[in-house]
């Protein structure tokens, strides 16, 4: 093993263990909020369903085919969809980000125009 190839490797490992522990977080403060109990089921379900595709994925015969889509340039399609697919979501949740305080604004406003013409009652 090269020193740039176990630089790379070291790299990779301390960058996911980084992301592992930081998601480890962001869970922690969600339960802390208490705002869990409502969600936990779509998120055993989700880690039930991405636990399933696993065991499907690691099989001999998956293997040998993913070990022959990876010798063509597929991967460098995936990750293309994959660029696309995150700045969708991105732009979306920046869409409705922006939207929803101007959404609120005009629904204020609407709200302030019909009291207005009514009369105050004590």
């Amino acid at each position: 093993m090269s020193l740039r190839l176990a630089i790379a490797a070291g790299a990779n490992f301390f960058i996911i263990a980084g992301l592992i522990l930081y998601g480890f977080g962001l869970f922690a403060e969600y339960h802390e909020k208490g705002k869990w109990a409502k969600n936990i089921t779509g998120l055993l379900a989700g880690l039930g369903m991405m636990t399933l595709a696993l065991a499907l994925v690691l099989t001999p015969r998956n293997a040998e085919i993913i070990a022959r889509i990876a010798q063509t340039k597929a991967s460098v399609a995936l990750v293309w969809i994959s660029s696309a697919l995150l700045l969708a979501a991105i732009a979306a949740f920046g869409i409705i980000t922006y939207t929803r305080p101007l959404r609120l604004w005009h629904e204020r406003k609407i709200e302030r125009e019909l009291t207005r013409g009514l009369p105050d009652i004590p």
